[in-house]
């Protein structure tokens, strides 16, 4: 299973880039576990100092912006593939 979190203080950005990867997981059938941190001093552990952020099995795959929903399969499919 994998261990998604979306960083970020709860703007919009942050909110979409949560519904993406909700998104994402859901048609891919992944079994994962999407977690909101919204912590700003957790974001630093991660190399995040600008939201939204994306972490995958506490790897920083995206901070920063909103990545499109194909760069958000690839990083899934990646971290399934490493796992």
């Amino acid at each position: 299973m994998l261990t998604i979190k979306v960083l970020g203080s709860g703007c919009a950005n942050c909110k979409r880039l949560e519904q993406l990867t909700r998104k994402v997981v859901n048609e891919l059938g992944v079994e994962a576990e999407v977690i909101k941190l919204t912590d700003p001093t957790k974001y630093a552990d991660y190399g995040v100092m600008s939201t939204p952020g994306l972490v995958i099995n506490e790897k920083t795959v995206s901070s920063g912006r909103i990545p499109s929903i194909p760069e958000i399969t690839s990083f899934v499919t990646t971290a399934l593939a490493a796992s």
